[in-house]
């Protein structure tokens, strides 16, 4: 039935009629795009969703199937819907106990043409979203501080003008805010500009290097040897037989610590399939720094060329490794062993239609995202409090390199590096320009290098597109800018739509005190309940490679008794947020801290 049901799915996108005006614009249909036009679909508002690429779903449809994140608490809103949805596609196609339900890893982790039947499943249904791929965004019309119109092209045809009401920039690349003349950011900040100590020492113009998220298989019958890709050169690659017989290398394919070409990324994906990526800090790397500097500002013909140079490089790699005679056997015959599956990305010869864009152009908005904002508050275990968060996520600031000291095969990447933090909250002034009063930005959003480099995670993003969907409805309704809605309101229908905005490890998601426990984080409630302390871990035990479980020192404790120290402090904190005379005094009769935030939280 699943599969009918999203076969289904596919084809009502493909016949849903195309109009000229509408509420909400997305461009994008990345995650964090595709989660915004979700969000404001089910506020009962018409969207269009518009992409340059072929299908939608960005890099989760397109080889990263092993999104970041560290513990399952960390997940909420629509991407724990799309990974709860991804299970059950597992266990209503193989069965509940079935080894794909498990290698899903709670539906985190599917195979890219999975992940694309059930983003395709949940935007068919709502009839309101209308999907245009292929089709590119070519002019901005502004009239004093709002946009009013977009030009668009759709592959070989001609321009269309759309209106709407709130526009939203789902791309990587943040082109519509760059088309509307948003001020943005490319390259690294100074370590002065905003006191960062993970930032280089002067600013420069370097990026993150991108690579593709490859998805491979040792499976035989399902496995596709690479060939020749188009301006394959030997010399190209020779470089790197000096460093597999100087037994640098131990494994072509392999998992760190592991010294390895490809990382394949554990667990497996269902049915054998592996998540390929970028060996950070090895000695040979898939990214390519420098590579991708014309990225961001590029025209068309630009990016196709950075493109095509990547699938030269790194298909190139894989075909040397597993034909070229100068390969040493036991590296060649390990190569051609993994191939790419025959049943992905049949219509792209079994290669990922996107680039791994892990950064471009960064807004510079109401608020600029910075590595303190991710560091813990004073004396605290939690990280700083921000009242006006509509998204949180656990990961850390994370980059990859952005420049290289030598040749291709040689040297190693610089600027990269990993921070440790507790889970932290993000503030809505990072989706908004300063300016532009109807125009939401959730994926190249407002921060730093290294700020970004804690937002970039597809779970974050898709948080961040339901907060701006949710925003997008509520200006709408209000008929105000982006930056003058009521807070209280979207922070409301954020929590509503099971969307978190503070990190509890207790009450998650579908808890009956759910929205009540979020928006008493948020007020700052659950600040100071635990002293901050160099025994207390940011992450909890490792349950593999990246993920671990829940944050410790992090839990609510809905049913421990209240103190009267507690119950003095939290009674004045409701008091100063605006909590009513005969909640406070229903609450200052409670007995345990679950009946203090029942007596309180809005209804």
């Amino acid at each position: 039935m699943k599969c009918l049901y999203l076969t289904f799915a596919s084809l009502l996108l493909t016949l849903l009629p195309v109009g000229a005006e509408t509420d909400v614009l997305v461009y994008g249909a990345t995650p964090g795009g595709i989660s915004a036009a979700l969000a404001a679909a089910k506020n009962g508002n018409s969207v269009e969703l518009v992409t340059p690429e072929s299908e939608i779903g960005g890099l989760l449809t397109n080889g990263l199937s092993h999104p970041d994140f560290h513990s399952f608490e960390s997940l909420s809103g629509t991407f724990l819907d799309f990974a709860n949805r991804v299970k059950q596609y597992y266990a209503e196609e193989y069965g509940p106990d079935s080894e794909q339900v498990e290698s899903s890893f709670k539906g985190t982790s599917g195979e890219p043409k999975v992940n694309l039947l059930v983003l395709k499943a949940m935007l068919a249904e709502f009839p309101k979203i209308r999907i245009r791929t292929e089709t590119r965004l070519r002019e901005v019309s502004l009239q004093d501080d709002r946009i009013v119109a977009v030009s668009l092209q759709k592959e070989g045809g001609a321009e269309e003008e759309l209106t709407a009401g709130i526009f939203i920039d789902g791309s990587y690349e943040g082109d519509l805010m760059a088309a509307a003349g948003v001020p943005r950011a490319v390259g690294r900040e100074g370590r002065d500009a905003f006191d960062e100590s993970l930032a280089p020492e002067k600013a420069d113009v370097e990026l993150q290097a991108y690579n593709f998220r490859l998805t491979m298989t040792q499976v035989p019958e399902n496995r596709v040897l690479a060939t020749a890709p188009e301006g394959y050169d030997r010399a190209h690659f020779e470089g790197i037989l000096p460093v597999l017989e100087a037994d640098k290398i131990d494994k072509i394919f392999g998992y760190p610590p592991v010294k390895s070409i490809f990382k394949a990324q554990t667990p497996p994906l269902p049915n054998g399939k592996y998540d390929i990526n970028d060996v950070s800090r090895g000695i040979i790397r898939l990214s390519l720094p420098g590579e991708n500097l014309r990225w961001s500002d590029g025209d068309e013909a630009t990016r196709q060329e950075i493109f095509d140079h990547h699938v030269m490089d790194q298909i190139g790699l894989l075909y040397f490794l597993q034909n070229d005679k100068a390969v040493p056997e036991k590296f060649r015959e390990e190569a051609r062993s993994w191939g790419f599956p025959r049943d992905e990305f049949i219509d792209n010869d079994h290669l990922p239609r996107e680039l791994y864009v892990r950064e471009a152009r960064r807004m510079q908005g109401v608020h600029i995202f910075v590595q303190a904002d991710v560091e813990r508050a004073q004396g605290d275990v939690r990280a700083k409090l921000f009242p006006d968060a509509i998204a949180m996520a656990d990961y850390g600031n994370n980059c990859h390199g952005t420049g290289h000291e030598d040749g291709r095969w040689k040297g190693k990447h610089t600027g990269e590096f990993y921070n440790k933090v507790a889970p932290y909250q993000i503030p809505y002034g990072v989706l908004l320009p300063e300016e532009v009063k109807n125009l939401l930005v959730p994926v190249a959003a407002s921060s730093s290098h290294v700020g970004f480099c804690a937002l970039r995670l597809e779970p974050v993003w898709m948080s961040l597109g339901q907060a701006a969907g949710h925003a997008a409805s509520l200006a709408i309704e209000e008929k105000k800018a982006v930056q003058e809605i009521s807070l209280p309101k979207l922070q409301s229908a954020i929590l509503n739509d099971g969307s978190a905005t503070i990190y509890t490890s207790d009450v998650l998601p579908g808890h009956p005190d759910f929205v009540a426990v979020q928006w008493w984080g948020t007020q700052g409630g659950f600040h100071g309940l635990v002293a901050g302390s160099d025994e207390i871990d940011t992450r909890g035990e490792k349950i593999h490679g990246q993920y671990s479980e829940a944050a410790p020192a992090h839990e609510v404790k809905l049913s421990e008794k209240l103190t009267p120290a507690l119950l003095t402090r939290w009674l004045t904190l409701a008091g100063k947020s605006g909590v009513a005379e005969e909640r406070l005094a229903a609450a200052e009769k409670a007995d345990t801290r679950g009946d203090f935030i029942r007596a309180i939280a809005p209804e």
